[in-house]
């Protein structure tokens, strides 16, 4: 019996526990721009805030729902949301420890952004048959989806789907390329 599946569905449940705790209700009086209307905000409803500079911030939401600084958040190479790749020890689905702040945070941001979607792409080295490669590929991209369903994603948010060995991210045999190819890529679609 392994030990390491047990764990780390306890870790996940657990981080899942916590993040539902913290609660997602804003009391009234430290509602946001982004908590009216777009008509309430075009209309001045309600002061801007005003920012460092003493200048009024820009809207907060945009008319497509999503968070600006969270749309500019997934393209910042200084954000963890930048990375898109889980790596994967040799014939192992389990989310490696170093990835799980990586998909915690993407979790939050499809939880945050409701009309976000995603598409987890399972992949593998080219050891192993064909067949065997495409059902670890989706172990793997269905691994990540659970995780991230727990932690708040909405199921229909993600898509899970697997390539195998078909899209290797490094030419080559031996290790090194091999590590790179035994992945799973998050790809947002442009419609979020």
């Amino acid at each position: 019996m392994k030990i390491q599946p047990a764990l780390t569905c306890v870790a996940v449940l657990a981080a899942a526990v916590f993040l539902a705790s913290c609660g997602t209700t804003k009391p009234a009086a430290t509602a946001s721009a982004s908590d009216q209307s777009p008509a309430a905000s075009q209309t001045g409803a309600k002061p801007a805030t005003p920012g460092a500079t003493g200048q009024a911030k820009p809207p907060v939401g945009t008319s497509t729902g999503k968070p600006a600084a969270s749309v500019a958040a997934i393209n910042d190479p200084n954000n963890i949301l930048s990375k898109r790749s889980v790596f994967y020890d040799y014939d192992s689905y389990d989310v490696k420890a170093e990835f799980r702040a990586l998909v915690e945070a993407h979790a939050r941001h499809l939880r945050d952004n409701p009309g976000a979607r995603m598409t987890l792409e399972g992949n593998c080295d080219e050891r192993g048959s064909r067949e065997y490669n495409v059902a670890l590929g989706q172990k793997r991209a269905e691994g990540v989806k659970k995780m991230m369903t727990l932690l708040g994603a909405r199921e229909q948010q993600i898509e899970a789907v697997s390539f195998g060995e078909e899209k290797p991210r490094a030419a080559g045999t031996g290790e090194a390329a091999w590590a790179q190819n035994r992945r799973s890529d998050i790809i947002y679609s442009r419609a979020q």
